[in-house]
């Protein structure tokens, strides 16, 4: 604890400042323990992190900044929230100097300074004015300071050092600074205001529960920016040609870290980069081997032979489990007794370890769990399974080191200082990452997954990764945010297969121009990417077209991915030359502008596009009428275009119309559901699907506002001799008896090619049931699948074409007879028809009035009919009784 009274400040030079403020007697730049504070301050080098202030806000500020506005005011506490080496120690003691320079907080007429790791230990009881005197602040200091409580403001360090600190929170408070008590009771009574009620607090944390019970205002350390990380690598080296190398290796193999971003760990990584680039060799590609790199350093600069080293290694790597298991990375120095570390100096310790008084600490949480996998490796230990199971809920990294070490290239350095590793330890480990590996990518689980395709770039093994990731297996991790580790290596274990039939990233969710340049290489390797549900940056579009534009790919799929602004221009400007084949932007907030660069990729002389989904996108009218013209184009290949719900109407049927009889026109299928179509739109249709340049095979009308006038003109077209379509879906119209029954008497017709017809709630008849099997029955039908569900066939309608499906003649494959109103009344019908039709393959029966009597019949005609491979009963009436019944035949869904 450091105590500096206002009375003192003006005498303190800069020099002296460092001196009492920050240099403590044990003070040094280690390895792993980053650079001396003072150093750094009196040199210039001090870089200040990014915060994020409150959990409301994205907004980012630099560190200094947080502090300074959120100390001024009615804010007496302000947590500062961040990870191992973030730089909250150094901004602590900036705050100091600051304040000691008469430059900010001058509101405050003393400061103290606790640290918590030093005192967590403590087992005496203790009084806060006992506290103060405990480091030196005369009791006459005291007592006139205790008098001002709003003057005053402490500084705290480390709380997540002090031991329960969550219960802690919780204990009761004392508000007599004369009375004793626990420390962690005295810390708790300081915070919760008990004790010195207006007393400002600045207080430092790792990620912690007790956080939410301070009522302070937190702030979270991000870090550095990536332009901050390339500053003080500059700032380390005095090459710049070395400072730059060093960056952007640093950047490509382990930047993508969250640790990368903390001024602790950017030091150890120079230190060694430094090293290894002095004496020309090779910087290292993970994050094991940069542990090993590390290591290796460390045990240079100790005279100890192979045997001492791997007993140190060993001890330490047991403390490192005694601190796992107890879920606190620090512990007493009478702890080591029972590990061997009793008799080994403080100043070998240091390179690993905090040593402070009597408490112990690793430097850092990746090389802690580093040196644990190292002695799990060279001694006998429990089985990793059931290691990593007890450990879990504390593990970072543990998993990642044990498969880089596991590969004899990346321990080999090691194993010349520490000796041969324990082959047995080794097996059962790859034994078991090979086995759970391969189960877990059975599944699902998108962060089983992502988890063991890190722990694949880690070995660096391209044949490992062909044995573990099987064709069957099934590529691709989505589902939310993913971490650029992630990301880099999934891009390995694509980049190790040579290419990849799908590459699924769907749902990702604010995807950067950083993160998408992790997985350029990958993407290129992939037939079909999915994308959809993602948002985007636009540097991160522009990326995927690059990839684009170079790749193999031939399918993606941005589905409800919003591409409004510049990035549907950027993304065409890579599909123009791309292999792309399929394309799928619905609800990709796309308008009448976007079609503008759309028409280039139609019509491009390398374009290769084939299928366009561009549904529920308002292009309108005069959107559709530009996609026309590139239709139109004699490059243009397309065949099958999805327009549902773009508010295209009859005036835009002319021109489609138009791309239909041009004689350039390659579509084969377009879809136009959900769009005002009308009976004149479908007139106009009409007229081109009769010509003997339309190839048209499918056209989709569902829900297009038609009635039955517009089937007078359907009838003309179908029965012309080059009409040819084979698939027509006139669902959810108006079209009436009168409507269909001409349908029927165009399919009556012996030239027509009509496979599928489609009628669904389009308030049909019996008497059109009625007709429909007769054409059923009849030789010249060609008509496959039938759905006309939503009517109102019922039993005497629906019999029609039940027993129409017996006749010899019927080819049908599929029914569809939906919410007709059937009853058990018809059970022998059915039956007939499931047993006597050998083409039927599909019988559509849901949402009917079927009860429990029906069930035996059904069971057992679906056992005779080994053809049939699916009968729909869900939503019918029947109770709990049949399910058991009905689970004896596997292709009956209910």
């Amino acid at each position: 604890m450091s105590f500096l009274p206002a009375t003192q400040r003006a005498s303190y030079t800069m020099d002296k400042n460092y001196v009492d403020l920050l240099q403590s007697k044990n003070e040094t730049s280690t390895l792993l323990g980053g650079e001396q504070l003072s150093a750094v301050l009196a040199n210039n080098k001090y870089i200040c992190p990014l915060t994020l202030k409150g959990s409301e806000t994205s907004d980012s500020v630099d560190l200094d900044q947080a502090i300074h506005s959120g100390l001024n005011g009615d804010n007496k506490m302000l947590i500062i929230v961040g990870s191992e080496g973030s730089g909250k120690t150094l901004a602590l003691n900036k705050v100091i100097v600051d304040w000691a320079k008469g430059d900010r907080l001058q509101n405050f007429s003393h400061v103290f300074r606790i640290s918590l790791k030093d005192i967590c230990l403590a087992e005496e009881e203790l009084s806060l004015e006992m506290l103060l005197a405990r480091y030196q602040v005369p009791v006459e200091s005291a007592l006139c300071v205790l008098q001002k409580p709003e003057e005053l403001l402490f500084i705290m360090d480390d709380l997540d050092q002090l031991r329960h600190s969550q219960g802690t929170m919780d204990d009761v408070l004392s508000s007599d600074p004369k009375q004793k008590t626990s420390v962690s009771t005295l810390i708790a009574s300081l915070l919760k205001g008990s004790l010195l009620k207006g007393a400002s607090f600045l207080v430092a944390t790792r990620p912690s529960s007790c956080v939410n019970l301070l009522s302070g205002t937190p702030v979270n350390v991000l870090g550095f920016t990536k332009h901050q990380k390339e500053e003080y690598f500059q700032n380390f080296y005095q090459d710049p040609s070395k400072a730059a190398k060093a960056f952007h290796h640093m950047e490509r193999t382990v930047g993508f870290y969250d640790l990368s971003a903390s001024p602790r760990f950017l030091w150890s990584v120079c230190s060694v980069y430094q090293s290894l680039m002095d004496a020309s060799e090779p910087l290292p590609e993970t994050l094991s081997q940069l542990c090993a790199c590390i290591l290796v350093y460390l045990m240079k600069t100790q005279p100890q032979n192979q045997i001492q080293n791997r007993e140190f290694i060993l001890a330490i790597g047991r403390i490192a489990f005694c601190c796992l298991s107890n879920q606190h990375l620090s512990c007493a120095k009478d702890q080591l007794d029972a590990v061997g570390l009793q008799l080994i100096p403080d100043s070998s310790l240091e390179d690993y370890l905090h040593v402070h008084g009597e408490l112990l600490s690793f430097h850092s949480q990746f090389i802690l769990e580093f040196v644990l996998a190292l002695s799990m490796f060279l001694d006998e230990h429990e089985g990793v399974e059931k290691m990593l199971e007890r450990l879990e809920s504390n593990l970072t990294f543990l998993d990642l080191f044990l498969s880089g070490m596991s590969e004899v290239s990346q321990r080999s350095p090691l194993e010349t200082l520490l000796g041969e590793f324990n082959k047995d330890q080794i097996q059962a480990f790859k034994g078991w990452f090979k086995t759970s590996s391969e189960e877990r990518l059975k599944g699902c689980n998108s962060s089983y997954h992502a988890r063991c395709f890190q722990l694949l770039h880690q070995t660096q093994n391209a044949s490992l990764v062909k044995e573990i990731i099987s064709p069957s297996v099934r590529m691709g991790i989505g589902c939310g945010k993913l971490s650029l580790q992630d990301y880099v290596g999934l891009n390995y274990v694509v980049s190790c297969l040579g290419q990849t039939d799908q590459l699924n990233l769907y749902t990702m969710r604010d995807m950067s121009g950083e993160s998408m340049k992790l997985l350029v290489p990958a993407m290129s390797l992939s037939h079909k990417i999915i994308l959809s549900s993602s948002s985007m940056a636009t540097e991160a579009i522009g990326l995927l077209a690059s990839a684009l534009k170079c790749g193999i790919t031939t399918h993606l799929d941005l589905s409800y991915s919003p591409l409004d602004g510049d990035k549907f221009k950027i993304l065409c400007t890579g599909l123009r030359d791309s292999k792309i084949q399929t394309l799928e932007i619905p609800v990709c907030s796309l308008d009448e502008a976007s079609c503008d660069f759309l028409v280039p990729v139609l019509t491009s002389a390398s374009s290769q596009l084939c299928v366009l989904d561009i549904r529920a996108n308002l292009i309108g009218n005069p959107g559709f009428a530009k996609l026309c013209l590139g239709l139109q184009s004699p490059n243009c290949r397309l065949q099958e275009l999805q327009l549902q719900h773009c508010e295209v109407t009859s005036v835009s049927m002319e021109t489609l119309a138009a791309v239909l009889t041009s004689g350039h026109s390659e579509l084969r299928s377009i879809n136009l559901t959900n769009n005002c179509v009308g009976d004149k739109g479908v007139e106009t249709l009409c007229s081109s699907l009769q010509h003997p340049l339309c190839k048209l095979q499918s056209l989709n009308l569902f829900g297009a506002e038609l009635t039955g006038a517009c089937c007078g003109y359907l009838k003309v077209a179908l029965m012309s001799q080059h009409c040819s379509l084979v698939e027509l879906d006139l669902s959810l119209n108006e079209l009436g008896q009168e409507g269909a029954l001409l349908l029927c008497q165009a399919l009556n017709t012996p030239g027509s090619h009509l496979e599928k017809l489609r009628m669904n709630r389009c308030e049909l008849t019996q008497q059109v049931f009625e007709e429909l099997g007769l054409l059923l029955m009849r030789d010249t039908t060609r008509l496959t699948s039938l759905s006309v569900g939503l009517n109102q066939g019922e039993d005497k309608g629906v019999k029609y074409i039940l027993d129409a499906v017996t006749h010899p003649n019927c080819v049908i494959e599929e029914l569809d007879l939906e919410m007709n109103k059937v009853t058990d009344a018809s059970i022998d019908n059915i039956c007939a028809a499931l047993r006597g039709c050998k083409s039927l393959k599909s019988l559509e029966l849901r949402n009917n009035s079927l009860t429990d009597i029906a069930v035996p019949p059904l069971v057992q005609a679906m056992q005779d009919s080994p053809h049939v491979l699916e009968l729909n009963l869900k939503y019918n009436d029947f109770s709990e009784d049949v399910f058991e019944m009905m689970d004896e035949c596997e292709r009956i869904r209910y």
